[in-house]
């Protein structure tokens, strides 16, 4: 899981480098065009496309939808915001989850689990600074937006776990989401120029290897141990954005992060309590 956030990072740090010079929605596109020939390249190797077309197809339409949404709002937030800004008020994410799992999945939520997401919703307030002084913008908004997007296509893919393989989830996400991209920048394509060749390498391996890292975590270690890890993000955005930027994380920002870390650790752990308690 610590390989799989340090290569998101360095992924989204190149989607914030891409994105001072392209659309939003060309970002997104080029986040999944260029991971797609290294996908193919290891389900060939794995002899994973077999079965590739006996999916879902209407789920994983829905799916992609949600993964261009996310990407081009997040991209488009990435413009605007510092990375442990970004990643701060990502990170109401997992509450999300919890929370769209009562009326989506049927699930049931406790007491505690409803104050731990009313606790992380207020750390987004403290984040944002809703009295004027702080970034509320379109940016705040549009990674707030990229959260909601996450969280519901996460839902959709549990369902989708039930009975579509994790190689057929990828490739049919990606693929669809380099189409969705590709038709919503056409109009307004901006030509690559090549000192970016470097960096678009960089988004391909570490968006490749950050998918089988992250895949490889859940598959082989308790989601209540692994996920908490995911919060390592912050400390790469806070020395990503110190290296590259000058760019330091005020108080509010950090105070915000700290209220909905802790929310989500509970809710996580919590999650794992009540699975445990089910199926012991």
């Amino acid at each position: 899981m610590l390989v799989s956030v340090a290569m998101f990072s360095l992924m989204d740090t190149a989607m914030k480098v891409l994105s001072a010079h392209y659309p939003a929605t060309q970002v997104t596109a080029m986040r999944a065009l260029s991971s797609l020939p290294l996908l193919c390249a290891y389900m060939l190797a794995r002899g994973a496309f077999r079965g590739i077309t006996k999916v879902r197809w209407p789920v994983h339409v829905l799916r992609s939808v949600l993964g261009v949404t996310m990407l081009t709002c997040f991209a488009f937030g990435l413009k605007e915001l510092s990375l442990a800004q970004a990643y701060t008020l990502f990170f109401i994410a997992p509450t999300l989850i919890t929370a769209l799992s009562v009326w989506v999945l049927k699930e049931k939520v406790g007491l505690g689990q409803w104050v731990a997401i009313v606790v992380g919703l207020l750390g987004v307030l403290v984040v944002l600074r809703p009295e004027g002084s702080g970034f509320i913008s379109l940016g705040g908004l549009a990674v707030l937006g990229a959260a909601t997007c996450y969280a519901l296509a996460a839902i959709v893919s549990r369902v989708l776990a039930r009975t579509d393989s994790n190689e057929s989830m990828m490739f049919w996400y990606l693929l669809m989401m380099a189409a969705g991209g590709l038709a919503m920048s056409l109009a307004h394509w901006v030509p690559l120029r090549a000192e970016d060749g470097w960096v678009l390498l960089a988004l391909a391996l570490s968006g490749f290897f950050g998918q089988l890292a992250i895949t490889r975590a859940f598959s082989s270690g308790q989601a209540s141990v692994v996920a908490p890890f995911e919060y390592s993000a912050l400390a790469w955005g806070v020395a990503i954005d110190w290296l590259l930027w000058q760019v330091l994380p005020d108080g509010y920002t950090l105070l915000g992060a700290a209220i909905i870390i802790a929310s989500g650790i509970y809710l996580v752990r919590r999650e794992s309590v009540h699975a445990e308690a089910e199926h012991p």
